[in-house]
Order: C-alpha cells, then structure tokens, then sequence
C-alpha cells in the first residue's frame, strides 16, 4: 500500500483528531452523512441541541450508530452560567457557589450530581472544571466559573469534583490552559495577550496542572497569547512550545489534550481553519474542537489529511495522537450509552439538582460577580 493510501486509509476513520458539533435535536442525513465522512473522535453537544432528557439521548445514540468505535460524547457542563442541562433538570450551582460553602463534601457531590446528568443523557465527557484562577482581570468575563484567586484552592476544588465525575463513569477536562486569571478579553471574541512571564505563570496559573499531572484525563488549551513565554502573540493551541515543550516536556502530563473551539474569534481572527487546525496538530494536540459550522469542519478534516499525505513528519505526529486516542478509549472503558432515561429517573436527578443548590445557598452565600461568558 502507497504512503497516501495509508495516510487515507488511517486518518479518514474514527481515528481522526476531531470532536465536532452541529446544529439541530434530532440526526438528520446531513448530520450522518457529515460524521460518516468524517468519522470523528467524538462529537460535542450545546444547549441548541438539548431539550429533553429522552431526546438527547436519541441524538447521541444515533451519532453513536454512525461511528463504528465509541465517541466521545462531550459538553460543556460547569453548572451556573455554563449550564447546558437547565431545560431538563433545573439551575445547577456555579462552581464558585459550591467552592464558597468551603465543604469539600459539596465540591464532591457538585462533580457527582453533574456526572448524574451527564451519564443519564448519555454523555461520557464533560470539559469540566475550570482551573482559570479567579483573578480580577478576568472576573468580568469568567464570573461565577472560577472559584479562587489561590492555586492550591483551585486545586482543591477540582480534585472533588472530578472524583465526583469519576464516580459515575464521566470523564473530566482541565481548563483553559496555560490559565485564563489575567485575561481581559473574551476569547470567544478576541485574542487575549496576558503580559506574565513564565516565572509567574508556572507559580500561579500553572500550578493546577503540575499538580494534578496524573488526575486529568484531558486539557483544554486556550487561544490565549502569552508573548513573554513565546515572543509574539501566538496563541497557546498553536503553540509548540506550550502544548508540547511545557506541557508535555515539563509539566510531563500524559493524558490527551484537546483545543478550546478552533471557530472561536481569538484564533479565526489571525488564521484560517486549515493552517490552524494544521499548527495544532504540529504543535501536539491530539483533539481539536470544531464545534458548529460543517463547512469549518470539512476544511479542518481535508486539511489535515492532505498535509498527512504530503509528509511522513506531520503524518507520523497525527499517528501518534491517533494511538493515544484509542489507547486511552480501551483503557478507560468507553462503551454504550447508560439505558434510555425515564421520567422516574429524570426526576430522580432533578431532585438532586434542587437539594445541590438549595445546600450550596444554605451552607456558602456569594457576593454575584459580575457575567460570565459561556
């Protein structure tokens, strides 16, 4: 067999490095069609796709049936403002609520209670929690999603509720490394230049990530520039010398690390998807999330694969996320969605949601901060 019918044959299966989203409820022959021809490593859910519990487990099942090796069936659920799951089992507490009862009990049930939801609707990923110092440039935008301005709080925090995640079978994500505390612009929108020197971030920012090196199953890597660690204004998910060199090398995390939304404006501002999703890979990345347009994701898909045909270098670096990937699918178990959510069960999760909230406003009123972006 040729090297590109190799390349073709490896990479245009369930071992590409892409988690992508959609619009719509329900799967339709544009949504098959797309994750057949794509055959990606998981697939990402929002609010514009979740209705009801039955509903969003039909959707991931059938996105299931489409790919022949398990998804990873993702969201973004952090309770608050970044609650995807409200229409169907009520308001979840903000972290910072739980994190201000001081009960690491509570931080372990806030984990729990999500991974409830998260496996009822049939998700098995939930880029969850965020390790973003609460720093005040960044309060404007992150608001109730970050819980301290110390690290080791940060730390603290987390580790409960990703073993409450744990608990029931979800798989959680660091975020946004390299750290989000002193940004003062919404990634979502802009490309935030945080002017910290390495000195600093490695004391502060990073230091969730040294010390649970072993405890996260994925990163998220932010779109954020630190130009006194890079020499420009290169953002963290292109960066080599971040994903690879810092991360990788230094911190020596060995999990999988995935892209914030490559659609986001702080990256599609100063690139186009195809040489961005291309300096991910190069750079280390083993997921890259695409989470809404089609078009945007065919580009990404078609670019990586011509770039993989054109050269053992970068065609070598995509193998090596493609094994991790599915090694570290087999070793953590990833199978079949939980059974087909029931009223009763439903309920049962909604009455854990309110008990949730009513002991995170009993036990640890918070001052609201200002809005966060979700």
């Amino acid at each position: 067999m040729t090297h590109t019918k190799a390349i073709r044959r490896t990479h245009s299966g369930t071992g590409d490095a892409l988690v992508i989203g959609f619009d719509g409820v329900e799967i339709n022959h544009q949504i098959r069609r797309l994750l057949a021809k794509v055959q990606p490593a998981g697939v990402i859910l929002f609010k514009r796709n979740i209705v009801t519990a039955e509903q969003t487990w039909e959707l991931l099942n059938e996105c299931q049936k489409c790919v022949p090796t398990p998804l990873f069936r993702c969201v973004d659920m952090e309770g608050g403002t970044v609650d995807r799951f409200r229409s169907i089992f009520g308001a979840t507490p903000s972290a910072a609520h739980v994190f201000a009862t001081e009960d690491r009990r509570l931080f372990r049930k806030h984990g729990r209670v999500i991974g409830q939801a998260c496996r009822a609707l049939g998700f098995n990923v939930d880029f969850a929690p965020t390790l973003d110092l609460a720093l005040a440039p960044a309060l404007p935008v992150m608001g109730t999603r970050v819980v301290s301005a110390d690290p080791r709080k940060v730390v603290n925090y987390a580790r409960e509720f990703l073993a409450g995640l744990d608990s029931q079978g979800v798989l959680g994500s660091g975020k946004h490394f390299p750290g989000l505390g002193s940004a003062a612009l919404d990634t979502h929108k802009a490309l935030p230049a945080i002017d910290k020197s390495m000195k600093a971030l490695w004391a502060e920012d990073l230091l969730p990530y040294r010390r649970m090196r072993r405890e996260l199953p994925m990163v998220m890597v932010s779109h954020a520039a630190y130009p006194a660690v890079t020499g420009g204004p290169i953002p963290a998910s292109v960066s080599k010398k971040w994903i690879t060199n810092i991360l990788r090398n230094k911190i020596g995390y060995r999990g999988l690390i995935a892209t914030d939304d490559m659609e986001m404006g702080a990256l599609q501002a100063s690139a186009t998807m195809e040489s961005a999703a291309i300096a991910s890979v190069e750079a280390g990345a083993d997921l890259l999330l695409i989470c809404h347009q089609e078009e945007l994701i065919l580009r990404a898909h078609e670019a990586i694969l011509l770039k993989a045909e054109g050269g053992r270098v970068f065609a070598n670096r995509l193998c090596e996320s493609t094994v991790r990937t599915a090694r570290f699918k087999k070793a953590r178990g990833l199978g079949g969605l939980c059974p087909r959510p029931t009223a009763a069960s439903t309920e049962k999760i909604t009455r854990a949601v309110w008990e949730l909230e009513e002991q995170a406003r009993l036990e640890g009123p918070l001052t609201e901060r200002p809005g966060a972006s979700a």
